[in-house]
Formats: C-alpha cells, structure tokens, sequence
C-alpha cells in the first residue's frame, strides 16, 4: 500500500524559532515526542518530491553515510513514473540506514537514543514526497525497542516498519542492506546492480543514513538558507563526528578473532555547555555523548555536533585529546586514511581532506598516541577487515587476506625489505577489482598507513621500533 502522510494536522509551526548556534541534531534534552515538539514544533505538510530535490539541492546536504553522496543526487536517481511499461506498481521503497557495522563510530546509535524523532521525521517526510510503497528502519537489534517506543508516540509513522540490521562490518553497505531486508544474508550485490532502479521487491530504493534524514527533517523546517548559516560552501551545516583515542588492545583482538557485531551503544549523553574558541565566536562543536560498550568490545568514544569545514585539531581538543600527544588521526574509519599531525590544522571536509586522501566518510577520527606502534595497530585492522568480507569475488577471498598477512610479517618485526612494496602491490591489485567497495577501502587504509608511517617502516626493517606493540 502507497503511504500518504495526513498532513492536515501537522502545519509549520510558526511559534518554535529555528535553532540558533552548533545544537541543532543534539538540541533535545530528551528523546520524548512531547519535548521534540517543543524543541522544533510540528513536522510540516510533506513536500512533494520535486519541491524536496530542491530544497535538498539548495542546502548542499551531503550523505552522512560515508560516501558523501549528495541527498539530492540520490532522489533524482529515482524513475520518475510509478508504474512500468507493463503496468507494473513502481512504487519506491524507502529505508532508513542505521545499521553502523564501522566499529569506531557510534554516532547513529547516539542520534536513535536521543533524537529519535527527528530520524523519523525525515523517513516519513522522504516517504511520503516519494510515495513509497514500504518503509523500512534497519537498526541494531539493541536499539529496536528505543525506537519502536518512539513509533508508538506517533499516530503518522504507522507504515514504519522496523528490522534488526546484520552484525557485520558490511550491514550498512546499501545492497548488503536490501539483501538483509529480502531474507538473504547480508551481503554486497554486484555493484552494476542500481537500487533506484531494480531493489527491494525489484522496486526503485531510496536508501539514507538515518543522520542524513534527521538532518532533512530540519531543512524542511527551516530551510537550506537556515542549513547553509553554519559551515562552508563546500561543507555547510552541521555533522556527527565519533571521536576515539586509539583502540583498545581487547577490541582490535576481538575484531581480528572474528568476533563482528554492530555498534549496539548503550551511551550515557552528558551535556556540555558550547566551548569557546581562541575567536571567541561561538564555538562549531557540540558535545553529545561519552564512554560506550560496543559489541567487538569496550571503547571510549565521544560524539560531538560539528560545524562543517572545523578543523581536525579543534574537534579533538574537544574531545579532550592532546594534540601534542598524537601522532596520526585516522579519518573515515577503517575505510579512511590517516592524517599526518603536521596536518591537524586541516578542515573535516572533503576539498580539505582530499589532498590527504582522506574525506570526512561518516564522520570518525582516531586519534593515535605518540608512543604507540601504527604498523601493529594497522595489521590487526586488515586482518580484521579480511575477516569481514562478503567472499564474493577474488580480491576479498584471496587478495585481503593475502595483503593482511604480509602487513602481519612487516608489523611482527620481519626485516624482508620486499615486504612494503609487495604490501603495495597487493593493494593494487585488490582495489577497483571487487564485487563491492571493500576492496578498495582497505587499500586505501593500508597503502594510508604505509605512506604517513614511513618513518615507522624504516624503524621495522631496521629492526629498532621502540613504541608500544600492544
């Protein structure tokens, strides 16, 4: 059945101001419908879908997935008829993505348990500009009951219907994630598959991180001049950034024993007054949350609100984190690429980043201490990620594991000068060859870590590392 929202009660409330300052996603003290209202008033009346291409196309929304991918770029994708040459119903499925199988980010478990309704504001809103015929919420099954309570507040998410995302590393890449939803395992389709063509039920899919949705409930509140008064030209309003001070030994073990899991956060969300930079100006960050239990273990993680283009050295003073004390942040996740210390000043935004190989992905920086050994830290993240392909296609079956290994030998102490080049080698013929992108991201963090840790390298082969193994 076509959901149509009942629009006739649910005016722009004119008597709720737009959000002034950096607390726009973190600006609800309480995850309740009652305080949501009050906080941002009534979700308006739907638009339809051409008026909401617009509006998303002026604000510059970008995925907050990982990919980037401009919102409006996404719902342009979409068959602009309803129903086939043959008469078959085209209507659209549309899925809210909150899967989160990165282990460093907790940035989407944070926003289900404190904004909840602001992530359905948006599903909803999408569906209904759309027509869609199903409307999905995927999440870890942890956070399931939070939100179905949220759904029960509600008399216009009825057609919301929930499902517990897989624990893998790739739930969340989107075909994985209609795969899940169909009853097959949730793994990558081949990538010449398009979803906004042939997806779910073999209808067009739309697919967005349920950030991404939040932040499209308040464009059509207050609109994309309102969402570009904050952040760049190229990086305007605001993100979910999760920031981690290294990884604990334990969670890199468990990852690389093969223990997988999403990151079903159980977060307590202490709130911060907005810190004042060295301008004075009111400050781009907003704290949201603190130490989390992840599923692959335990991690100290911290969620902030940041304005677009801030620099990396500004959000991770923060954070609380000495930047004096680090050596590398690793940018994107394990999918990213690291950034030199020389290089904190840089802004968290893709033409920033860009020259770094690095882009804001979905919003996650690790910060990596001085007098700890990156090459060892980077070998159990490949072994992990080798651990976690869809073994599809060779480059995941055979390449990753093989690429692992030899990173393994370099980090163990072999001093085998082939072995970085050889690391290089395998990259190369494991990236742009896969069924999916897993592949690739992990070339692009392994030949990351060989390039900003030369230094490192040299002392390996040298056989004189002296930093921390563990």
């Amino acid at each position: 059945m076509t959901l149509v929202r009942d629009t006739a009660s649910a005016p722009t409330d004119a008597r709720i101001p737009a959000p002034v300052g950096t607390s726009r996603l973190t600006r609800s003290p309480t995850p309740d419908l009652s305080r949501h209202l009050a906080e941002f008033g009534a979700l308006p009346a739907a638009p339809g879908a051409t008026t909401l291409l617009e509006m998303l196309h002026a604000a510059g929304l970008e995925g907050r997935g990982g990919a980037g991918f401009p919102a409006w770029r996404k719902l342009a994708a979409l068959p602009a008829g309803r129903s086939s040459a043959r008469g078959a119903d085209r209507h659209p499925v549309v899925i809210g993505n909150a899967a989160e199988g990165e282990p460093l980010s907790i940035k989407d478990a944070t926003l289900l348990r404190t904004a909840p309704h602001l992530v359905i504001d948006g599903l909803i809103t999408v569906a209904a500009a759309v027509t869609a015929a199903e409307v999905y919420l995927y999440a870890p099954a942890a956070l399931l009951p939070h939100v179905g309570r949220a759904l029960t507040e509600r008399s216009d998410a009825a057609a919301v219907t929930l499902r517990a995302a897989a624990e893998s590393f790739l739930s969340g890449e989107a075909s994985a994630v209609v795969n899940a939803l169909a009853g097959r395992p949730a793994l990558p389709r081949d990538l010449s598959v398009r979803l906004t063509t042939t997806g779910l039920s073999k209808r067009p899919t739309l697919l967005h991180n349920i950030e991404t949705l939040a932040q499209i409930a308040l464009i059509v509140r207050f609109g994309a001049d309102w969402f570009r008064s904050l952040g760049t030209v190229e990086s305007p309003g605001t993100r979910l950034v999760t920031v981690s001070r290294g990884l604990p030994a334990a969670d890199v073990a468990a990852g690389v024993s093969g223990v997988s899991g999403g990151s079903s956060a159980d977060p307590t969300v202490p709130r911060a007054d907005n810190c004042v930079p060295r301008t004075g100006r009111t400050s781009p960050l907003r704290q949201q949350s603190g130490t989390v239990a992840g599923a692959r273990g335990h991690a100290s993680a911290t969620v902030l609100e940041v304005v677009g283009g801030t620099r990396i050295d500004d959000i991770l003073r923060f954070a609380g984190i000495d930047t004096g004390s680090i050596a590398a942040v690793l940018v994107g996740g394990y999918h990213g690429a690291w950034l030199p210390a020389a290089a904190l000043q840089a802004g968290l935004d893709a033409p920033s980043l860009a020259p770094f190989g690095a882009s804001p992905g979905a919003g996650i920086l690790l910060a990596l201490e001085t007098g700890r050994c990156p090459l060892t830290l980077a070998a159990s993240i490949a072994h992990f990620l080798a651990g976690e392909s869809a073994r599809q296609c060779g480059p995941c079956l055979n390449g990753l594991p093989a690429m692992a290994a030899v990173l393994h030998r370099l980090a163990t102490g072999e001093r085998d000068a082939g072995l970085p080049d050889e690391v290089a080698r395998l990259a190369a013929l494991v990236a742009g060859r896969g069924s999916c992108h897993h592949p690739d991201g992990t070339a692009r963090f392994v030949l990351s870590t060989l390039t900003v840790f030369e230094a490192d390298v040299a002392a390996h082969l040298a056989g004189t590392c002296a930093k921390v193994h563990a």
